[in-house]
């Protein structure tokens, strides 16, 4: 029911596994009739990223469940939700086998908050006259593995402390971090965004400040409800120097304002993305001043699946092809989990896409980029297709990095897999016809059917199972002085902070996902210890120039760097 964990969409099972597996005995109801305004604001920003009332979205839907149990239950719950499916509960263990997850605790909610959620819950189920969800009990056993399990390795890494970024907020998590980009005078500073609209500086000190703060300067700007909303990414254009372009993707409610994608207005929008250019007046400045124009607007039905990544091929020179083109890319907007599939997987829309332009050019419909010549759909007659557009298909394309030629998408996938993709141009992902290397319908988004061949879709490169983690964090191929982790793809799960790898060979023939194990005082540990949270909230950052890598975990705002790896027998 509850969630706070930033981008990630898909450990929302907690509070209706125990609700619905409880049976519904009048005596033990939740004895509440009115919702409040606090309590729907709490709802708002913990719950309806993954749940509505009425359908089931990425979780199960909430109308209903307040007269199946008690208060007291129900708040016992919500800070300890795993307990149902430990317990062995018939219809929890049912519902973990359909969702494949279980929602984190949320411990760091008072009592009174959680109690005016359940009212609002309550008042809502009033209202609407909303019956509880009834399951069926499935079999009983584990549920199935539909992917190669994660080999675990004896390859172990460890973190050191590297900055604590300042608390964004009082309430949890006290930091959205999310993004981290290398100063481009390669002079070892660091930036890093935090999700509620700050951009900080940390230089070759450690000392942070302020670099950018988009909450005074961007109209209607939000970063609630939705895990990715707010501050989506930002890239420096590979000229910064001389020209001080900076480009940022955020979110702002909608308030009417045309897009550059948009559709039929019997669908709600839910959020606007928007990509933007930032000018400073002096890119040597530690404090951004200057001003910005509008590249491009995206209507969104739902509060996930945004534009969270946006970045520049680094390492290029000019008269590369890619020299200052800019990838970004853009998740279905919750447009399948909102009941509208036909709003993504094509080349009229612009919702699950990897688009590839030239910022300082001015070709497009709207004239404020340009579209590269080779892009892969320029030559489409079709006027309503975005030839802005390099790949498609996607659920929600989390993070983008490069390597020898290669561009890796990270995937957040659905109920089942979590894929990292090899980019083709022009290439069809398949989502939202196919989850990893099966097929999967709109109208049943939690289970997924074999499909005998991948037909005209690219498979993903990578892949693990629901069963090994929840939401991937994207990473990187690691190319620094730590031998034992070169030419390894790093990457991770949001939620529990499972640290992967895969070896990279040049034809990208070798598939298997093996785990990175963490150590510290010569002991075994992993984030979730390390960051005193089970609600991790994993990002991995490598810094290209001076090839360091770094762990981000929003749930204690602390961002650590590895500072060696080795072999070890220890577990």
């Amino acid at each position: 029911m509850l969630r706070s964990l930033p981008s990630l969409l898909f450990s929302c099972l907690a509070l209706p596994v125990l609700l619905n597996c409880a049976g519904s005995k009048k005596s033990q109801a939740t004895q509440l009739v009115s919702g409040s305004d606090d309590g729907k604001e709490l709802f708002t920003t913990h719950c309806v990223s993954c749940h509505a009332m009425e359908n089931e979205e990425i979780g199960p839907r909430l109308g209903g469940v307040t007269s199946l149990l008690s208060e007291k239950e129900l708040v016992a719950f919500v800070k300890n939700p795993g307990q149902a499916i430990e317990s062995g509960n018939a219809r929890a263990v049912g519902l973990s086998k359909r969702y494949k997850m279980i929602m984190p605790p949320f411990d760091f909610l008072k009592d009174d908050e959680i109690k005016a959620i359940l009212s609002y819950v309550a008042a809502e189920t009033k209202l609407h006259n909303i019956a509880p969800l009834e399951v069926k009990v499935h079999e009983s056993g584990p549920a199935a593995r539909l992917a190669a399990p994660v080999m675990k390795s004896d390859l172990r890494i460890e973190l050191e402390d590297f900055v604590t970024i300042p608390a964004s907020a009082e309430k949890m998590p006290r930091t959205r971090i999310a993004n981290m980009r290398p100063h481009p005078a390669h002079d070892g500073s660091l930036f890093v965004s935090d999700q509620r609209g700050i951009i900080y500086k940390i230089d070759g000190q450690k000392n942070i400040t302020e670099f950018l703060d988009l909450r005074p300067l961007v109209e209607n700007f939000v970063n609630e409800p939705g895990l990715g909303t707010g501050l989506g990414s930002f890239a420096f254009h590979p000229d910064y120097l001389s020209n001080g372009l900076i480009y940022i993707t955020h979110t702002e409610s909608f308030k009417g304002k045309p897009a550059d994608y948009q559709y039929d207005d019997s669908v709600k929008v839910a959020l606007q993305w928007v990509v933007s250019e930032w000018k400073a007046v002096d890119p040597q400045s530690p404090v951004f001043k200057g001003n910005r124009r509008e590249l491009i607007r995206i209507n969104v039905p739902n509060v996930v699946h945004g534009t969270q990544d946006i970045g520049f091929a680094p390492g290029l020179k000019k008269g590369d092809r890619d020299y200052g083109l800019l990838y970004i890319g853009t998740g279905d907007g919750g447009s399948t989990i909102s009941k509208h599939p036909e709003l993504c997987h094509k080349l009229t829309s612009l919702l699950g896409t990897i688009i590839r332009i030239d910022p300082l050019g001015r070709n497009s419909s709207n004239g404020r980029y340009g579209i590269p010549e080779d892009n892969p759909f320029m030559k489409e007659i079709n006027p309503a297709v975005f030839k802005e557009i390099y790949a498609y298909g996607f659920r929600n394309p989390h993070r983008l990095a490069w390597h020898d030629g290669n561009l890796f998408s990270a995937e957040v996938g659905e109920s089942n897999f979590e894929e990292v993709n090899v980019i083709i141009k022009g290439g069809d992902y398949g989502w939202n016809v196919r989850e990893g290397n099966y097929g999967i319908s709109s109208k049943d988004l939690k289970n997924v059917y074999p499909v005998p061949d991948a037909g005209n879709f690219f498979k993903p490169f990578l892949i693990y199972d629901h069963l090994d983690g929840n939401a991937i964090s994207g990473g990187s191929v690691y190319e620094g002085s730590i031998s034992a982790l070169k030419d390894k793809y790093i990457f991770g799960d949001i939620v529990n902070g499972r640290i992967f790898y895969a070896h990279i060979t040049k034809a990208l023939t070798d598939s298997t996902v093996h785990e990175l194990g963490i150590v510290s005082n010569a002991k075994d540990t992993d984030l979730m210890q390390m960051s005193g949270s089970k609600r991790v909230d994993l990002r991995i950052e490598y810094d290209p120039f001076t090839k360091e890598m770094y762990m981000m975990t929003k749930s204690d705002g602390k961002i650590r760097r590895i500072s060696k790896a080795f072999l070890s027998t220890v577990h």
